[in-house]
């Protein structure tokens, strides 16, 4: 954990004294994008949320990163693991006003997302990941793997098969993660390429009605 607090910029669906008792809903960008790019989606998604979309911390290019992507030569898994832990002490101490916590990312995002629910399997509810990936564990300890598949988390996975982007190694390990640690909704697309479209985030609404506002497991 960095010596000083991380203190990201959120943009917030509703003002402060409107969110407590609500569900939380965490939105997480992609590779070079910012905060604002994902609340178009918030129409989208259920109104009983609150909708928190947030900024990652290292500016690069045009946007922002997580991380470096993980071909580039600076990229590490510590790198990750700093990434995930700043995000939970801005996270955790949010959390508690609300009454559950759940994560929506795209590409990169998605990568954050599945990190944060293997980091801390028991805070968040669900994950909507969105044309992304989960990030293999080097080493062991921080993913919190064998808890997180005793508790049969859903994860809704959304996807084309013609993604440019996610390279098949990337596509090959998630699915084999998913498969195996938690209860996965994998759903194709197709002609939506690296993006999303409005027949998943009706998916995306449906799932997120279905598991955190009605309490089902899948």
């Amino acid at each position: 954990m960095s010596e000083t607090s991380w203190n990201p910029t959120v943009i917030w669906s509703r003002p402060e004294t409107e969110r407590a008792g609500t569900p939380l809903l965490v939105l997480l960008h992609g590779y070079l994008s910012n905060e604002e790019d994902l609340m178009g989606l918030a129409p989208m998604l259920p109104e009983e949320f609150t909708i928190a979309s947030v900024r990652a911390p290292q500016a690069l290019g045009p946007g922002y990163t997580w991380f470096p992507l993980m071909q580039d030569l600076d990229y590490s898994f510590d790198a990750v693991k700093q990434s995930i832990a700043d995000l939970w002490e801005w996270l955790e101490p949010v959390s508690k006003q609300h009454s559950s916590v759940s994560l929506l990312g795209f590409s990169m995002g998605m990568a954050v997302a599945t990190s944060l629910l293997r980091h801390q399997p028991e805070a968040i509810t669900t994950v909507i990941g969105l044309s992304g990936f989960a990030v293999p564990e080097e080493g062991e300890g921080f993913f919190q793997d064998e808890s997180l598949k005793k508790m049969n988390k859903p994860v809704f996975w959304g996807r084309d098969q013609a993604d440019p982007v996610i390279t098949p190694d990337k596509i090959e390990y998630t699915h084999a993660w998913a498969t195996n640690d938690v209860h996965v909704t994998k759903v194709l697309y197709s002609n939506m390429l690296h993006s999303v479209n409005a027949q998943e985030m009706a998916h995306v609404h449906e799932f997120l009605s279905h598991v955190v506002l009605k309490g089902a497991t899948a």
